[in-house]
């Protein structure tokens, strides 16, 4: 089933499954998990802490460097930041360690699953003024996405796309 000691490094926008479907894929490969955002924010605060305090560009630097130290790794399954792999430094750091895959799904799941979590309760994340930015955000990183070999995870259970990206790993 591919090479096992390769990391597998999922991307993609945000909530198309990357750290649900990396915990599990994970498990399936007895392999470690790392969450590049996980990383950055255990290491300097929360995400809107560092924009707000610090800058978009400090965010970008943090995620370079985490790339940079991941870049000599094998045997993970990372999951990384929405924009982390449209950065031309990370991609390369991670793509040279193993299969990239990008989750995707449509702009219209990716509200609902915004809007609801696992247990079917509502989470009020998105305004009407900031859903207008999710949309236009979409827009624009959805044909970077599209370099890297895609997983569409829209009506598909967890399982099912950790089964497809494991075939897939079992073709190369």
């Amino acid at each position: 089933m591919g090479d096992r000691k390769s990391n597998v490094v999922l991307t993609g926008f945000m909530a198309t499954g990357k750290s649900t479907v990396g915990r599990l894929l994970a498990v399936r490969r007895d392999a470690s998990y790392i969450d590049t955002d996980e990383m950055i924010v255990r290491r300097h605060g929360s995400i809107e802490e560092i924009f707000a305090t610090k800058g978009e560009a400090a965010f970008r630097e943090m995620e370079r460097n985490v790339a940079s130290e991941l870049e000599g790794t094998a045997g993970l399954v990372i999951a990384t930041g929405g924009r982390f792999m449209l950065d031309q430094d990370c991609a390369a750091a991670l793509g040279s360690t193993g299969r990239v895959f990008c989750l995707v799904a449509s702009i219209e799941e990716i509200k609902r699953r915004l809007l609801t979590d696992e247990d079917g309760l509502v989470r009020p994340l998105l305004t009407d003024s900031n859903e207008t930015q999710l949309e236009l955000l979409y827009e624009e990183r959805v044909e970077a996405y599209k370099r890297f070999r895609q997983v569409q995870t829209d009506e598909r259970s967890v399982e099912e796309v950790v089964e497809q990206i494991e075939t897939l790993l079992g073709k190369d």
